[in-house]
């Protein structure tokens, strides 16, 4: 199995994939819709519909994104500033965001690779 058949028409997909991941926040007032409208464009054209796994990769991303932003969790964390200090309370384990994320990612690069992968006539 080779990289290369993840063209473009798949990174793509995982932008709209971005788009449903930050559905977990307030933006996905705005990219969800948006990453809808692109879905159904996408799925339009034959060429576009078969890398759509790229979407799983999207999602994946931001939830790498969610751990890394809590990556001092889990629990309250506290840093001194020159004006005193600032708490963090209840950071999620950063571990669990990271591995539902890799395992998202890794879903959507193998299925691509099994779904572009030469058939036997």
């Amino acid at each position: 199995m080779s990289l290369r058949r993840l063209d473009w028409a798949f990174w793509l997909w995982a932008l709209v994939g971005v788009g449903f991941g930050f559905g977990i926040s307030s933006l996905g007032i705005f990219t969800v819709p948006a990453s809808l409208l692109a879905t159904i464009f996408l799925l339009r054209q034959p060429r576009l519909r078969r890398s759509a796994q790229g979407i799983l990769v999207g999602i994946g991303a931001v939830l790498l994104l969610v751990a890394y932003i809590n990556r001092e969790g889990p629990g309250t964390v506290c840093h001194t500033f020159s004006n005193g200090f600032e708490c963090a309370h209840d950071l999620p384990d950063p571990k669990k965001w990271a591995a539902v994320g890799l395992a998202f990612i890794a879903a959507g690069v193998l299925a691509q690779l099994f779904a572009s992968k030469p058939r036997a006539a």
